[in-house]
């Protein structure tokens, strides 16, 4: 018989990433399986056990190859010829915080939980954030894949 974790039995960790020449598809999928809580033992698919995330140095993240120019970012407004699209490139000068936000909730599944799961995500330019109180656990991303950082030829 599969043991269910309780509510009461929660504990959500701080963790600090980084995200200085990090690759942006490895960093989305390793925080979407921490926002989901999928690296516990204790995982229950229908249960908010993940923790929380915060990342800082957004400006700062990469992509491979010629993504940063080329790949497009599409939305609707709802209306007739609505279709609005922006590249990374455009997007990394108005928004760099929204450019990782996408690729993490695009890797959640949908659904009330993985709206809940993605607000335990914190996204910061720069080194500064407001959450020294929750003494995050800090994560050398780079240090558990060589790829996971990009390394120009």
């Amino acid at each position: 018989m599969t043991d269910f974790i309780k509510q009461k039995d929660i504990k959500n960790n701080w963790l600090l990433i980084d995200a200085t020449n990090a690759v942006v598809g490895r960093l989305a999928a390793f925080i979407s399986i921490v926002l989901r809580g999928k690296n516990k033992t204790q995982y229950t698919p229908h249960m908010d056990n993940g923790d929380f995330v915060i990342v800082k140095n957004i400006e700062k993240i990469k992509f491979t190859g010629n993504k940063f120019v080329n790949k497009k970012y599409y939305k609707h407004t709802g209306y007739p010829g609505g279709i609005k699209e922006i590249s990374p490139e455009r997007l990394s000068s108005k928004k760099p915080e929204e450019i990782l936000k996408l690729a993490v909730k695009r890797m959640l599944p949908g659904g009330p939980l993985a709206k809940k799961q993605l607000s335990k995500l914190k996204i910061y330019r720069g080194e500064k954030h407001p959450h020294d109180s929750q003494n995050p656990k800090v994560i050398s991303f780079g240090k558990l894949n060589n790829k996971n950082l990009y390394r120009s030829n």
